[in-house]
Order: C-alpha cells, then sequence, then structure tokens
C-alpha cells in the first residue's frame, strides 16, 4: 500500500472512494465542497440529510455516487467541534476513514489542515491509517481473505510530504512489532523466541546487542538474584536482553528503555486462579514488546541519541523449583527483598533490570511495566501512570505523550507508603496493602534507582482493548510506542 501527499483538489481527484472531513455544526456546504456538490447533483447534501449526519467525532456516512463520475464512493467522516481538533484527531479520523474504505483500492482523503504543521498532520494521518488497517491474522488458517485490499491512498492538499509520511511509516512499523509480540500466545513468545526477535531487529537495523544468559546474571554484581528468582520455576531459560543504538558521531545524550518482560505469568505459587485473568497473561510482556518496538523505530528514525534497551524476559512459572511465599531473594545491589506474594514478579524483574540500566551511566532511565491492577482501577483501561524523580525528565515524557495522543496522568510518589513494604527480615517486601497499590510498586522499584532520573510508567490498562477504539484494534494496542520514540526524538 502507498500512501501519498498530493496538491490535488477534491474537484479534480480521481478514483475509487473520496473521503472528506466534516466539522460539527459546520454541514452547511461551503467553498470547494459547495462546488463538489454541486459538480455530484446534490450527492453530499443528500447523504447529510438522508443520514442526518451531525459531523459528529467519528461517526461516518457512505453512499455510492453514479459510473459516469470519476469517484465511485464518497465517505463523509465526522471531526467533531473544531476547537477541539487536535493533532491526535487526524490519527482517529484518518483510522475511521480507511476502516471505512478498506474494499477499495483508490483512497482520496481530504481532512482540514488546522494550525498544526502540515508535515506533523501528514505523520499523523499515516500512522491512523496503518494502525486501523493493521490485521494480526497470523494463527488464522486463511488469513489472505481478512486482508484490506487498498494500494493507494492520496493526502490531498498536502502537497510533497513523503518524508513526514516515511517517518509514520517507521513509527507504525514499531507499534506493529509491539502490537504481535503481545498478542501472540505464550507458546509462541517465550523468552528465547522474545530473544531471537531482538537478534533480528539488532541484525537488520545495525544495533549492538548482548544476552546475558542464567550464568552471566548470577555473575552481574551481586547477582541478578530478584530476576532470576522469578525464572528459576520455568523450563525455559531466561534471557536479559541489552540492546544498544548508537548514532554516528558523538550522541547528544544517553537514555535507556527498560521494559517487563513476563511472557507468560501464572502467578507462580500464589496461583491466578479462573476469573483473574490468568487466560490473558500472554500481555504480561506489553512493556518488553514496546520497548522492541520502540527499537525498531528508534533504529529506522536515526536520532543524535544513544539508546539502551533491556529486558529481563522469563515465565513466573510453578514447580518444584519455584520460589515460595516467604523467601528471600538478593538483587543486584545487595538488597533484599521478602517474597510475601509472588504474583508481584514483575517489579522483581524489574529491580535487577533498572540496577542494570544505571550501570550503564545513562542521563535518563523510563521503565514500563504491565505492573498493577490497581492503576487500571484508579486511571481506567485507556490510561497509564506516571511516576518520575525529576521535573524536567517527567515534562518531557507528558509532552512526548501528548505528540503521540497516549495518555498518561502524574501519580504522587508518596514516601510514606514506603512502610507497608518493610519487612522484619529484610529490607523490603515485594508488596505493601492494598491500598494504593501501584504507588507501593513505584516505591518498590525506587529502591533500586541512585541518582540517575528516572520515570516509571504503568501501562496495564492501556496495552491491550477488548473492542476496536480509535487507531486500535481489538487485542494489543502497541501503547506506549509513539511516546516512547517521540521522548528519544525530542520531538
Amino acid at each position: 500500500m502507498q500512501i501519498r501527499a498530493t496538491k490535488t483538489a477534491i474537484l479534480d481527484w480521481t478514483g475509487d472512494i473520496l473521503a472528506l472531513g466534516i466539522f460539527e455544526e459546520a454541514t452547511e456546504l461551503t467553498g470547494d465542497l459547495a462546488h463538489l456538490n454541486e459538480k455530484l447533483a446534490g450527492t453530499i447534501s443528500d447523504l447529510i440529510a438522508e443520514e442526518e449526519f451531525k459531523g459528529k467525532t467519528g461517526s461516518t456516512a457512505t453512499t455510492r455516487i453514479g459510473n459516469k463520475n470519476s469517484v465511485r464512493k464518497l465517505i463523509l467522516v465526522g471531526l467533531g467541534k473544531a476547537e477541539d481538533f487536535k493533532l491526535n484527531s487526524y490519527r482517529t479520523a484518518a483510522a475511521a476513514i480507511a476502516r471505512a474504505a478498506k474494499k477499495d483500492k483508490t483512497l482520496g482523503m481530504s481532512l482540514p489542515v488546522t494550525k498544526e504543521e502540515p508535515a506533523a498532520i501528514a505523520q499523523a494521518i499515516t500512522e491512523g491509517i496503518l494502525l486501523a488497517l493493521h490485521q494480526d491474522n497470523r494463527f488464522k488458517s486463511d488469513p489472505e481473505e481478512k486482508e484490506p485490499k487498498l494500494e493507494t491512498i492520496d493526502l490531498l492538499g498536502l502537497d510533497d510530504r513523503a518524508q513526514a509520511i516515511a517517518k509514520g511509516e517507521q513509527i507504525a512499523s514499531g507499534v506493529i512489532l509491539a502490537r504481535e509480540l503481545v498478542n501472540a500466545p505464550a507458546n509462541e513468545l517465550t523468552p528465547v523466541t522474545m530473544a531471537e526477535t531482538a537478534q533480528e531487529i539488532a541484525s537488520e537495523y545495525g544495533l549492538a546487542i548482548e544476552i546475558l544468559e542464567k550464568e552471566d546474571c548470577e555473575k552481574f554484581e551481586q547477582g541478578m538474584g530478584a530476576y532470576l528468582g522469578v525464572a528459576q520455576a520455568s523450563d525455559l531459560p531466561p534471557k536479559f536482553i541489552h540492546l544498544t543504538y548508537k548514532p554516528e558521531g558523538t550522541p547528544k545524550r544517553k537514555v535507556a528503555i527498560v521494559g517487563k518482560s513476563l511472557t507468560f505469568d501464572s502467578g507462580g505459587l500464589n496461583l491466578k486462579v479462573g476469573g483473574s485473568g490468568i487466560e490473558t497473561m500472554k500481555m504480561d510482556m506489553g512493556g518488553g514488546a514496546a520497548t522492541l518496538g520502540a527499537a525498531k523505530a528508534i533504529a529506522q528514525l536515526k536520532p543524535e541519541v544513544e539508546v539502551h534497551f533491556v529486558c529481563a524476559a522469563t515465565e513466573n512459572m510453578i514447580s518444584g523449583k519455584a520460589m515460595h511465599p516467604g523467601d528471600i531473594l538478593k538483587a543486584s545491589n545487595g538488597k533484599t527483598i521478602e517474597v510475601n506474594n509472588t504474583d508481584a514478579e514483575g517489579r522483581l524483574t524489574l529491580a535487577d533490570a533498572l540496577v542494570f540500566a544505571e550501570k550503564l551511566e545513562v542521563d535518563a532511565i523510563v521503565d514500563l511495566a504491565t505492573l498493577t491492577g490497581a492503576c487500571i482501577v484508579a486511571l481506567g483501561n485507556d490510561m497509564a501512570g506516571l511516576w518520575g524523580t525529576e521535573d524536567n525528565l517527567t515534562t518531557q515524557l507528558k509532552t512526548a505523550a501528548e505528540l503521540a495522543g497516549e495518555k498518561f496522568w502524574q501519580m504522587p510518589m508518596e514516601e510514606k507508603y514506603f512502610e507497608g513494604l518493610k519487612s522484619k527480615i529484610a529490607d523490603m517486601k515485594n508488596t505493601g496493602p492494598r491500598a494504593g497499590g501501584s504507588i507501593t510498586a513505584a516505591l518498590f522499584l525506587k529502591q533500586f534507582i541512585k541518582d540517575t532520573p528516572w520515570i516509571h510508567l504503568d501501562v496495564a490498562g492501556p496495552v491491550w482493548s477488548d473492542k476496536p477504539n480509535g487507531i486500535n484494534n481489538a487485542g494489543a494496542t502497541g501503547f506506549p510506542v509513539r511516546t516512547l520514540v517521540n521522548w528519544v526524538l525530542g520531538d
């Protein structure tokens, strides 16, 4: 499928289906829309009247046009109120159009150029199209019949924006990789195959890679006892993945992205039972998936920033080797942890991963994890929690998220709550009281950062959608690859 920007006006475009964006309360046709309506013998005004089309966000109306015309079909897409129309609105509008037109071959898309930069608009539209049309049919017996048929999409009135479109395509490729990693079942996506995916990214895009095996993890600093404690019950070996992107010349800064990478979480001996969502726990590596997705996109975009991508991949399983509730683990920075719940395993793997990342002497660390159900209770399924130790870094992440159209809410780092994590026999427990569970999880992770500015993102809700929503289809969303990429680029 080819996406291209063109100066061609809506009056002159020819093809299968023409899509027109219309603001709410602005359905009275003026300018080129009025001229096109006249050219099409009142088809647009008739469609608005017949469908009672009001221009509400995401609404669409479609009609066929006689074969004698240069356009066979027409789509109207509602843009909502003009004052509420932002950069992310282009993504959602483009997604609605792409879904409505996916059975046609050629599509002309006309959305109003507002105060946003035309390049940013072209990029956002490209992301919306590609992510809405992405279908993960790898595990269906006949995937061909479900693929969209679109071959060419013209972005009308945007002139030549090839570079912006290419950027949107590169970012979307990273989001799609993250989606497909999360969608893959645990018998397909294991610590071993996740490491193989990282190796493929490194080989294709020229990144450096090291995979620490169990023996390597045992030798790192004082031993990765927290990570390996989680891994010890699985028959599959843990794979500690470290990918590095280095720009040509001296980097402007060095950063690390650390993703929780539990390819399956049974809960361990604190077993997840029926109704607890155990059947969805293939997605407990959503943070690691986004980390690798960001690596794929960043490697193509080539920013002047050195980026380290860290994924401590393993399963949390049950066997005679499993860690017990009550066990004491020793992390690689020497701190000891009383395991009072084996189902709070993600923070144990992240503890050693954060120590590893800080040893790289980076300027900032961002970790992301499907860490707590408490965060979903607090913020719902569409919004992630954000905790930070440094205001400037927090502002950077919020700005990056706004451009990406991904929602975060800053949560408090309430130090007093760490009292609930204190242990009588170790430095800390791995869980605290039920109240403020996402905050105590963040405070636990903070114990494994010394001095580096750090952000923790709890993405448990937004990495998965049960039904199509905006640019997302049902299933994995690829959240928050776009935010991570924007942060690294400094856009």
